[in-house]
């Protein structure tokens, strides 16, 4: 099993063009997830089995804007990817998507933008759920019999709205 939990939160708008900014959201979110990829599958190919957890977030759901949209064109990305795998390398390897919405975690601390910060700290404050309830997703996905493939999970605190 290989969990691909990478994941960068810069939060500014587009009109600032935080270009680097850009590049690291897409280095992390989306190549740490197709490299975690190609270091697992062919082991998994010759094992004849495996399960890919790949995490996403709401923000893969929903557009978070304004000032998450990078962030969710990276996390629509990890769906799509983690889809794709799923209908290619399906039937002995599992690919599972977990899309969390505001959870305890370091990833509120990834916007160097003061508002985009200030925004997410506050929105975090009022919103995050414990790490350990995405643990328990997981846990949930790949506890499940090996003809059985969770394909994705979508949670987050009962208060989020998006």
């Amino acid at each position: 099993m290989v969990i691909n939990n990478a994941g960068l939160m810069a939060i500014a708008p587009l009109a600032e063009t935080r270009v680097d900014e850009w590049d690291r959201m897409i280095d992390i979110n989306v190549k740490g997830l197709l490299y975690g990829v190609a270091a697992a599958l062919p082991i998994f190919q010759e094992q004849g089995s495996g399960h890919f957890i790949n995490i996403s977030s709401v923000a893969g759901i929903k557009v978070f804007s304004p000032g998450g949209t990078v962030y969710s064109g990276t996390k629509f990305a990890v769906r799509a990817i983690a889809e794709g795998l799923r209908h290619e390398v399906g039937g002995k390897i599992r690919s599972t998507i977990i899309s969390p919405g505001a959870v305890e975690s370091e990833l509120k601390h990834g916007s160097s933008d003061t508002q985009g910060a200030a925004f997410v700290k506050d929105f975090y404050q009022q919103n995050e759920i414990p790490s350990e309830s995405v643990a328990r997703a997981i846990a949930y996905a790949i506890e499940q019999p090996a003809d059985v493939d969770i394909n994705e999970i979508v949670l987050r605190p009962t208060v989020q709205e998006f």
